[in-house]
């Protein structure tokens, strides 16, 4: 029988709970009423991120300690996840719309033959229903998606879509399982490592980030582009044309249809500013926004303009960023 809880996969990179764990727990006690918030926790047994997440007031947090997981894959962690569900028998999984959640989510879907909406940008509860909302058709209408014939039901979000609330003095119960079945893939050899612009994981979670449109897209000004995010230890992000350059893909697109972000500081390059473009960084702390016309859209979303070309804003920039 089903079980009237919210499950919250708590995601990790290099050792910390990453920000869109707490930003679904927020959301999920939101909307929960009289259902029960409960994040699961994979971890090595020399680790206690549960007491992070605490600070964010979920009813339990279900701790899987193992130090396997310390380099598990996906679809290892998928299975254990599988195990838990079927014996707990949850109500809804969330997950964030990263790297890891994109991989994780539909693995677990596929073992526990339910559905899966990803990508969305709002969740309610209608009763038992989960109505899960994200854009379609070319992003032009929003669409609500429910899953009324299987349990759990599931969703990933997107980072950034909602904030995140620390509660105070929040009673939280630690269960710890240890009685899983451990599951060991094939193990994939890694040949050769090319590091990252930034150290975060995804552009989500950057807090620096140069963007780059239609009107920056020449070689000279992305590599230009690419120099300055190295010495300031930015990701570049892209508006959704540019996801067919050689360089970049759907994974650097910022917008409706792409990334929501909320980096301290944001540099728009040659970018005009359709909504589409615009709703992906309304909680950017501070916006630099360089494009020939003076009657972009994207000035109205800006704390500082430069009207010209985004070659010169940058070379006269990399002059002074030491």
């Amino acid at each position: 029988m089903t079980t009237q809880e919210i499950w919250i996969y708590a995601e990790k990179h290099i050792g910390i709970i990453q920000p869109v764990t707490y930003q679904l727990i927020t959301k999920a006690k939101e909307i929960a009423g009289d259902k029960k918030v409960v994040v699961i926790l994979f971890e090595a047994t020399d680790k206690n991120l549960e007491e992070n997440i605490k600070e964010y007031g979920p009813d339990e947090i279900v701790v899987v300690k193992d130090d396997r997981l310390k380099d598990a894959m996906d679809s290892e962690v998928a299975s254990l996840m599988a195990e838990l569900a079927k014996r707990r028998q949850p109500n809804s999984i969330l997950f964030g719309a990263t790297v890891v959640g994109r991989s994780i989510a539909p693995r677990l879907q596929a073992k526990l033959n339910t559905g899966l909406t990803s990508d969305c940008l709002n969740l309610s509860f209608d009763s038992d229903l989960l109505v899960q909302t994200k854009p379609s058709y070319g992003d032009n209408i929003m669409c609500e998606i429910i899953c009324p014939n299987h349990r759990p039901q599931m969703a990933s979000v997107r980072p950034n879509t909602f904030e995140a609330k620390k509660i105070n003095n929040a009673t939280v119960t630690v269960t710890e399982v240890n009685d899983l079945a451990f599951k060991e893939a094939k193990r994939v050899k890694i040949i050769e490592e090319t590091p990252l612009l930034s150290k975060s994981d995804s552009i989500a979670n950057a807090d620096r980030v140069i963007a780059i449109g239609r009107g920056a897209v020449d070689d000279k000004t992305v590599e230009l582009a690419e120099e300055l995010a190295r010495k300031l230890g930015a990701k570049i992000g892209v508006t959704r044309p540019l996801t067919d350059h050689p360089k970049f893909n759907g994974e650097d697109q910022i917008g409706q249809s792409g990334n929501t972000i909320a980096p301290k500081l944001l540099i728009n390059l040659g970018i005009h500013g359709a909504v589409q473009y615009t709703t992906g960084i309304g909680n950017a702390e501070l916006v630099v926004s360089i494009n020939k016309d003076p009657e972009a859209p994207i000035f109205d979303h800006s704390d500082y303009s430069y009207i010209g070309d985004s070659a010169s804003f940058l070379e006269g920039f990399l002059k002074v960023v030491q």
